[in-house]
């Protein structure tokens, strides 16, 4: 059966049972229907004082065209701790419009190891990118209305961007005020994708209500004619933003095929964002459950980096257990053989390709310190020698592996993995950031690029240095670091896998985001509006003649 059948031959349990066996009292709940609510802030007051569970973090190498299957990986995790008698929670971050409708599809996991409900969790959900997407247009749309009213605080450059959560790229560039109004003033202008958003990385990052409404203030949105920042609490726009994101702050409860209770809130890009879920969806996990699965976007060096360099300084925990996930499949693509040829037993390419495998490994090991179990996603295409191989690598640098087989057997398939995880999380981590944030810019960038990239150094634009100054000059350099760069490839060259020869990486320009609290750093052809591919996933998605949707995959 596809993904789409297996999930509608799934009988849900109700979202108020979910939440009972959790700990969660129904006046806890806003129910979204039958299977999906909203969790009552309240919660996570009334729990502040219980002890956190653990943090599982799941990361990757970094993908390709096949897919990896992290997210298969995440839920079929959480299931298998169920399966052994652990109290496991997963928390996932919310599917983007963009890549459903384009080059991704669906990204609530496969097969049996699966998120539900499957369709609404991909599509409009909660509502909570949509009032994401309307709070940072309304700022837009308020910061060019007090330039119409006389420009009373004096905007010479706006830096802020509308957004939608889409793949569009003729809105990368755009001209507005182009109708001839009086008082109205033609301008370059652009859009993000929602998901990139600077609304979407506070929405992630705050603790609390008070916390979303302070960051929202301290957006940097334009420049007055003396060269001075002008800020969103200028404009009096924290309040209203904060009121169009009152109902969405609130994390959303679901369940996997198997019953595991899902938080699933917000959605960052990680090629782009920081790549996680909200802080306060973790925070209410780990106060409720024994195990927490959590996931990273896109391989190791983008989602987990900012994970660990980003994310636990604000939420005060950093992960007990970290699963790189990859495939047999993947590593031979790594490893330079072709799309077609890949089910095809070959050690030579999975011998390249592994070498992708093991600088993944070094870094979340040796460079952040963190435990590592290494999770292949099984495929009946996998011969006995190419996994002895694997074995054999692994076992050299004393990395504990299991097979997984989650997208067939959902919980079942992933029991070793829980066992070996629980092990794993009873040694102790000890988090070595990359960087210190009292390091200047370049020095942070620089640190990041040749530590966890592999890259001989970088190579800065002028524009990128001008930015630098800037943000030295406003007193801004002390925040961490978000590289923006393709997620294929440990350089900013998308076709460069296995990059055996020495490399720089191009840092093209660099802006700070002073409501989120870091810098993003944008390296090589990397763009915050994506574009869809020549065949998208929307071609295929439609409906059939008793109203179901077919084509999510």
């Amino acid at each position: 059966m596809k993904d789409i059948e297996i999930s509608r031959n799934v009988k849900l349990e109700p979202i108020v049972d979910i939440a009972k066996n959790i700990g969660i009292g129904k006046e806890e709940l806003e129910c979204y229907g039958e299977y999906k609510a909203k969790i009552n802030p309240n919660l996570y007051k009334r729990l502040k004082k219980r002890a956190d569970g653990k943090l599982i973090l799941v990361t990757a190498i970094n993908p390709t065209p096949l897919g990896e299957g992290k997210t298969t990986m995440a839920i079929g995790l959480a299931d298998g701790l169920r399966k052994i008698g652990r109290n496991s929670i997963l928390t996932l971050r919310e599917p983007s419009l963009g890549p459903v409708f384009g080059i991704k599809g669906g990204a609530t996991g496969g097969g049996y190891a699966q998120v539900a409900p499957m369709e609404e969790i991909n599509l409009h959900f909660t509502g909570d990118i949509h009032a994401i997407t309307s709070a940072n247009n309304l700022l837009s749309a308020m910061i060019d209305n007090h330039i119409y009213f006389g420009n009373e605080l004096d905007f010479k450059k706006v830096v802020w961007k509308r957004c939608i959560d889409l793949n569009d790229r003729a809105l990368r560039e755009i001209k507005i005020g182009l109708s001839g109004e009086k008082n109205l003033i033609p301008r370059e202008d652009g859009f993000d994708i929602s998901v990139a958003s600077e609304i979407m990385a506070i929405f992630c990052l705050a603790k609390d209500i008070k916390d979303l409404k302070t960051r929202i203030g301290n957006i940097l949105i334009g420049y007055n004619s003396k060269n001075e920042p002008i800020y969103a609490r200028d404009l009096k726009a924290e309040g209203a933003l904060t009121v169009l994101l009152k109902e969405a702050i609130k994390p959303n409860l679901v369940q996997t095929l198997e019953h595991t209770p899902a938080i699933i809130h917000g959605g960052p890009f990680a090629n782009i964002a920081h790549g996680c879920n909200s802080v306060i969806a973790t925070q209410t996990a780990l106060k409720l459950g024994e195990y927490v699965v959590t996931e990273a976007g896109f391989g190791a060096d983008l989602g987990a980096e900012k994970f660990l360099n980003i994310k636990t300084r604000i939420l005060d925990k950093i992960p007990d257990a970290v699963v790189c996930v990859a495939t047999i499949k993947a590593l031979k693509y790594h490893g330079g053989m072709s799309k077609d040829q890949l089910e095809i037993e070959n050690i030579e390419y999975l011998k390249k390709g592994i070498n992708n495998l093991k600088r993944h490994i070094s870094n979340i090991k040796d460079k952040f310190g963190m435990n590592v179990i290494v999770a292949i996603n099984k495929f009946e295409q996998d011969t006995e020698k190419e996994i002895e191989y694997l074995k054999e690598e692994l076992k050299q640098q004393k990395i504990m592996l299991s097979l997984v087989e989650a997208w067939e057997k959902g919980g079942l398939g992933s029991i070793d993995l829980a066992n070996k995880i629980i092990d794993l999380c009873e040694n102790e981590s000890k988090l070595k950031y990359t960087y210190s944030l009292t390091d200047n810019v370049i020095d942070k960038i620089t640190s990041v690029v040749k530590e966890i990239y592999g890259a001989q150094g970088i190579e800065v634009t002028e524009k990128a240095k001008d930015s630098i100054n800037e943000i030295e000059k406003l007193k801004y350099s002390n925040l961490p670091i978000c590289i923006a760069k393709t997620q294929y490839s440990f350089s900013d060259d998308p076709k460069n896998l296995e990059c055996n020869k020495p490399f720089l990486i191009r840092i093209r320009d660099v802006c700070v985001k002073t409501g989120a609290g870091f810098i993003v750093v944008y390296a090589g052809n990397i763009f915050s509006m994506p574009g869809l591919p020549k065949k998208p996933a929307a071609e295929t998605i439609d409906i059939d003649e008793n109203d179901n949707i077919i084509g999510i995959f």
